[in-house]
């Protein structure tokens, strides 16, 4: 049996902190298409997806997926970026119905900025113990997968049945699971799983994008003033 040498291990960890200071910057870099979109969403009438929730759903699950197809496709290129930049900006624009919901209320500024605040706090918290630890989170990755496709198939259901307590449940359930799963994606880039820092950003920027949204959705629920 051969172990790596020391110069080996040296090599290794340059890279993986090389791979994760890429994708740090490059998560950095997402926000600003992001909220470019999220401005350009709240201006644009999503009226017909109040009218027919379950299409509107499906196209906005349908377009995320083809963007991100794209992104996995180019990711080894700098089209990859370029994709993963695009799919930003319209997962920004795609923030618009809930943002145009939430600033209806008296204080919903107030509750955006709560969400986003409370979205970084979980995420630095997390990505810190998960660099400065160096644990290895990898035993938490069949365990994630299983309560995503659970969770998803719960809102798929929950379009048709349209129950606020099961809603609620939801996306309390998801706040937990994005959370989590921040902590095992930082692990897998500082232990070498993911290699890749555009694919390793666009992990990491849909753990935070779901974790902002379902975070919102419960502080509305809970905190939400209306006139």
């Amino acid at each position: 049996m051969q172990y790596p040498t020391s110069a080996q291990i040296g090599t290794l960890s340059i890279e993986q902190n090389k791979v994760l200071r890429n994708t740090y910057m490059m998560l950095a870099l997402t926000m600003i298409p992001t909220v470019i979109g999220a401005f350009v969403g709240m201006s644009i009438d999503f009226s017909f997806m109040a009218e027919h929730p379950i299409m509107g759903a499906l196209l906005m699950f349908g377009a995320m997926m083809g963007l991100m197809f794209a992104v996995t496709a180019l990711r080894n290129s700098i089209w990859g970026v370029v994709a993963l930049l695009g799919f930003t900006f319209v997962a920004g624009v795609l923030l618009g119905p809930i943002l145009q919901v939430a600033l209806h209320l008296k204080n919903g500024a107030q509750l955006v900025g709560m969400a986003a605040g409370g979205t970084g706090i979980i995420f630095f918290s997390l990505a810190t113990v998960a660099t400065v630890t160096k644990k290895d989170f990898s035993f938490m990755g069949k365990f994630l997968f299983i309560g995503l496709i659970l969770l998803i198939v719960a809102s798929l259901a929950n379009m048709f049945f349209q129950i606020p307590a099961l809603s609620l449940t939801i996306s309390a359930i998801a706040v937990l699971i994005f959370s989590a799963y921040i902590l095992f994606d930082v692990s897998r880039i500082v232990n070498g799983g993911e290699t890749n820092y555009v694919m390793a950003t666009l992990g990491l920027y849909m753990n935070i994008y779901n974790l902002f949204i379902n975070l919102l959705n419960l502080l509305m629920a809970f905190s939400g003033e209306r006139d």
